[in-house]
């Protein structure tokens, strides 16, 4: 029910803003900058993680009685994991794009381009998709899958390399985050004080604090219980633990899916300054 009460909202509105953000980008933006390139990219991986969520209801709905095929679960699964690391990687990239913008503007002209910017966008969704590899082998190899998103083999909770990827992804991509926006805070609040320009600058901190909250809201409580659960599966702490740690990895997953929503609202100020 819970899966149900999240990912309907999560799918009609996600889908309502990536709708708004395209219309905005094909209509009122005359030249691409950065931060739109970015954006389309976004825009494309939220627009993975949807076309996922009404079979992962379906999932959930069935338990292990999944008769859609293994390779059409694994395929999807790759699209939803592929979508939210890739997520987490171009907000990295948002965050790192506009802290050079306010904080280095004279060496900015040099460190960023649309061409340039395109290029990341293109290496990260490469990366991503390599990562299939190992999405397409969750079940264990030559398993046919009766459960699709849940019932994960053994040998995948045990796969310290896979963790270590996705753990060090988010939780450096954090770090970063942290810094910049912090820094880029910084440098706004010091050039109000000085020119004063209040409008302006209280819009250009919106923009840096909401990407960097949406980030934190969305994926932080997954990663945290992942962590703890591949702690549990390992026999780091105590088994009597499994159990509950197994729901809120489920819960935490559901509710990593409304960054699609959260995004939506930083396309729309990006977008908006962005015509200013």
């Amino acid at each position: 029910l819970f899966q149900l009460i999240i990912y309907t909202p999560t799918f009609t509105l996600g889908l309502l803003f990536n709708v708004m953000a395209l219309s905005f980008l094909f209509f009122k933006v005359k030249k691409l900058s950065e931060s739109t390139v970015y954006m389309i990219a976004l825009i494309f991986l939220d627009t993975l993680l949807l076309f996922t969520l009404p079979f992962k209801i379906l999932s959930y709905h069935q338990q292990s009685t999944w008769n859609l095929g293994s390779v059409f679960c694994s395929t999807l699964e790759s699209l939803y994991f592929v979508n939210m690391y890739g997520s987490i990687l171009i907000s990295l990239c948002i965050c790192v794009d506009r802290y050079i913008a306010i904080r280095h503007p004279f060496t900015a002209s040099t460190l960023r381009s649309t061409k340039k910017a395109a290029m990341i966008c293109a290496v990260i969704c490469l990366a991503t998709s390599a990562g299939t590899v190992s999405t397409f082998q969750l079940h264990g190899e030559g398993n046919n899958i009766s459960s699709c998103f849940h019932n994960f083999s053994k040998s995948t909770w045990e796969n310290i390399g896979l963790f270590s990827a996705l753990e060090t992804a988010f939780f450096t991509s954090m770090a970063v985050m942290t810094f910049c926006t912090a820094q880029t805070v910084r440098c706004l609040r010091k050039h109000r004080r000085s020119e004063k320009p209040q409008a302006h600058i209280t819009r250009a901190e919106r923009i840096v604090v909401a990407n960097l909250v949406a980030f934190l809201v969305c994926f932080t409580p997954y990663h945290v219980a992942y962590f703890l659960y591949f702690l549990v599966k390992n026999s780091i702490i105590h088994t009597s633990f499994q159990q509950a740690l197994r729901h809120t990895v489920q819960v935490t997953l559901c509710w990593a899916n409304l960054n699609c929503c959260l995004d939506g609202v930083c396309y729309y100020f990006v977008l908006k300054e962005s015509l200013e």
